[in-house]
């Protein structure tokens, strides 16, 4: 029977401080808690806000346009858009053009709670931004990993 390899400790330690995924999701989860507690008394997650803002159009989405700028399959999709329902703030409806495809909209309170939540995201993100050196920089790195088609 041959030994297995193993990962040296210093090796961990390299991944641990040199990993881009890891700091990435590290950033994105501070982040995501940061703004779940501002948005809490609004009832809304980060998640919801940001989906709720990919929703805010002057026409209906399709399924395929908010998965893109979510970078979400249609399974998380559909089940992110769930709670939304529930509460009445987004609807989803047959596209009359393509009966299998679905349309995604805002209701109107769902638009009024947007209403509220961007004040919100405003403040806290410029005080995200104002703690960064270049977030300008950090924004145009991010998309390079993640480029945005729309």
């Amino acid at each position: 029977m041959s030994k297995q390899p193993e990962v040296s400790f210093s090796t961990t330690l390299m991944v641990r401080d040199a990993c881009l995924c890891l700091h990435v999701q590290r950033a994105a989860r501070a982040l995501a808690r940061r703004f779940d507690d501002v948005f809490r008394p609004l009832g809304l997650t980060n998640g919801q806000f940001s989906l709720m803002m990919a929703l805010n159009r002057p026409q209906p989405a399709t399924m395929g346009q908010v998965t893109e700028v979510l970078a979400l399959d249609r399974t998380t999709l559909t089940a992110a858009l769930k709670p939304l329902q529930r509460r009445g703030l987004a609807e989803v409806t047959v596209d009359p053009a393509d009966r299998r495809g679905r349309l995604l909209v805002l209701t109107e309170e769902g638009r009024a709670v947007l209403a509220r939540a961007v004040p919100l995201w405003v403040a806290t993100h410029a005080e995200v931004e104002g703690g960064l050196s270049d977030p300008d920089c950090l924004r145009a790195e991010l998309l390079a990993l993640s480029p945005l088609d729309e």
